[in-house]
């Protein structure tokens, strides 16, 4: 249990407490200044995806708008289920998508599952938000989320922008990227971001972050269940 004090020394700590949250404050406005900064890469190879109304171009996925963000949902072509920790934070998307929308920004989930199997697990989960297989298309493998059983067998494998052992690595793992097109339609791939990166895209973490207990875990996210599972399932690892 931590200290109890007066309110006059709780007041004091508080306030050097928000000294340095305005400092993190002020920190994250530069970082997203710099991320906007960053030099844009043209997307030349033709990704097709498979989605609820047919084949589409990730040109077409944009549905009319300028700005593309690509979640990249763990759920592989064998798997029964989708990743418990992917899950977790696409249970907050539904409600930013009219926000999104309207701010020129189309938000999409892409898996390699094939689309019958995504169509599944998404009416389990009750979600609403778009999300695409790129299912025989190297979509997953070119931005770094997918791997084959050689890339597992070798000594390294490339995740987060850095070379990693196998054994921190599975088949699908997560990240979310961004892409720009223009007025002649071109493509460009403008961000990415993995492994913990997302994690500012789950408001329950950053409520659990000012709890009493904070987000009370022995490791990263050991808590989280799939929200139809809390009642019947042990914690397992948030991905897989």
């Amino acid at each position: 249990m931590n200290d109890v004090v007066s309110r006059e020394v709780w007041l004091e700590a508080r306030r050097a407490l928000l000294a340095r949250e305005k400092e993190a404050t002020r920190l994250r406005d530069r970082i997203n200044a710099e991320r906007l900064a960053l030099p844009w890469v043209k997307v030349d190879k033709d990704y097709v995806f498979d989605t609820p109304h047919g084949k589409k171009t990730l040109a077409a996925l944009f549905d009319g708008r300028s700005q593309l963000m690509v979640y990249h949902f763990m759920l592989g072509p064998d798997w029964q289920a989708g990743c418990p920790g992917c899950s977790f934070l696409c249970d907050h998307l539904d409600g930013a998508l009219p926000h999104l929308n309207h701010h020129d920004v189309t938000l999409v989930a892409a898996s390699r599952a094939p689309m019958e199997k995504i169509a599944a697990y998404k009416k389990r989960m009750g979600w609403a938000f778009p999300w695409v297989s790129s299912f025989g298309s190297d979509f997953n493998f070119d931005y770094h989320v997918s791997f084959t059983e050689e890339d597992l067998s070798r000594d390294k494998v490339f995740y987060n922008f850095t070379s990693i052992a196998p054994e921190q690595a599975n088949d699908e793992l997560p990240g979310i990227s961004a892409f720009y097109k223009d007025e002649a339609g071109n493509v460009y791939h403008t961000y990415s971001s993995y492994a913990r990166g997302p994690e500012e895209l789950i408001g329950t973490l950053m409520i659990l972050d000012r709890a009493p207990k904070g987000r009370n875990e022995g490791s990263t996210m050991d808590f989280v269940r799939r929200h139809d599972e809390y009642e019947t399932r042990k914690a397992e690892a948030a991905c897989h």
